[in-house]
């Protein structure tokens, strides 16, 4: 059987295989023993399912229902709500945090993105190892890590595939596709001091799609124990300026597939990057979700949480966070394993 596009997991975390929060059920409260092995379509039914339906779907009760195999709803706590989810919660704190920081008198746009890659030791270049079983946030500034935002030729094709696939078979999601043919070049900055500007062209036509300066407000990385990759979220700040003056000090080439989708984009690129006239290329393979629209993202942040606006406009923020924060786990639970050869 073909494995869908873009699984949810390995283990079949998917919406066709689990029921939905709200669709939860207990245990018969008197429960029939049986010494036979319940068929396939018994078990549809246990599980609160007639022959053919999806979960999550609405179960409209029938006669059959009110039988012994009919199963209450399981209430989400004792309380009747689901607890906080901590890992989205803090993702959200985060990027809030840093939207809220930001410099105000700089005008420009937020960016707020989460590349896959890997965690490594600065020191010995070995990926992190931590005694923790699933994807973890690690506290900033606290562990002396650089974090490689790169993948192998192999991942890179997966993904290729995938996402194409994806495209293909499911029009229902409206993914829109783009092939980018881009140059980056890098300027000093004229006080000798901060991030470089940077000048991006077309490299077919030569038009300049931006000319900025990037302000690095955060960085906020998750290790993923049990995946191939890990994945770092960014927030910064895209400044306009006017075109540099000189030449210069480095460029890159970026072959970019670019796929979008709602409020998200996933740009699948890659960069051939160059130090210098005389330096060899460096070849990188790259992939990252960004946000699509800075504009709505701020506007979502401004009304977080505010009593005096409706309660789907103060959970918007949230809501926006949860979804990039899956769209992120999505890629990483994708990515093949590395191959030994990789050195990974």
């Amino acid at each position: 059987m073909d494995r869908d596009p873009l699984s949810s997991d390995s283990e079949r975390d998917t919406p066709d295989s689990r029921p939905s929060k709200r669709a939860r059920r207990s245990s018969p409260q008197a429960p029939q023993a049986s010494s036979s092995r319940p068929t396939h379509t018994e078990h549809q039914m246990s599980n609160g399912h007639a022959p053919g339906q999806a979960d999550g779907d609405a179960h409209a009760s029938t006669n059959s229902d009110a039988g012994s195999d009919a199963l209450p709803l399981l209430s989400p706590s004792i309380i009747g709500v689901e607890p906080l989810d901590e890992f989205i919660r803090e993702v959200a704190d985060f990027i809030h945090y840093h939207i809220s920081q930001r410099p105000q008198d700089t005008g420009g746009v937020i960016e707020v993105e989460a590349k896959i890659g890997l965690l490594k030791e600065r020191a010995g270049g070995q990926r992190l190892q931590l005694p923790v079983l699933v994807e973890s946030i690690i506290a900033p500034n606290m562990m002396d890590l650089r974090f490689e935002s790169n993948m192998s030729a192999r991942q890179h094709q997966h993904f290729n595939i995938l996402l194409n696939k994806l495209k293909l078979e499911k029009p229902e999601m409206n993914i829109n596709y783009e092939h980018l043919h881009l140059i980056d070049n890098f300027y000093a900055p004229e006080s000798g001091r901060g991030e470089k500007l940077r000048v991006t062209r077309d490299e077919k036509t030569g038009e300049v799609r931006a000319c900025m300066r990037k302000i690095r407000l955060g960085n906020l990385d998750i290790f993923c124990p049990k995946r191939s990759v890990d994945w770092r979220i960014s927030v910064n700040m895209e400044i306009p300026v006017p075109p540099p003056l000189g030449s210069p000090t480095h460029s890159r080439k970026k072959d970019r597939l670019s796929y979008t989708h709602q409020e998200f984009a996933i740009d699948l690129t890659q960069v051939t990057a160059t130090s210098g006239p005389n330096s060899k290329p460096e070849i990188l393979h790259e992939l990252e979700v960004e946000l699509r629209h800075s504009d709505y993202l701020l506007m979502a942040a401004a009304k977080r949480g505010l009593p005096e606006y409706s309660v789907a406009e103060q959970n918007a923020f949230d809501e926006l966070v949860h979804a990039f924060v899956n769209n992120a786990r999505i890629l990483c639970r994708n990515a093949n394993p590395a191959t030994a050869g990789d050195g990974r």
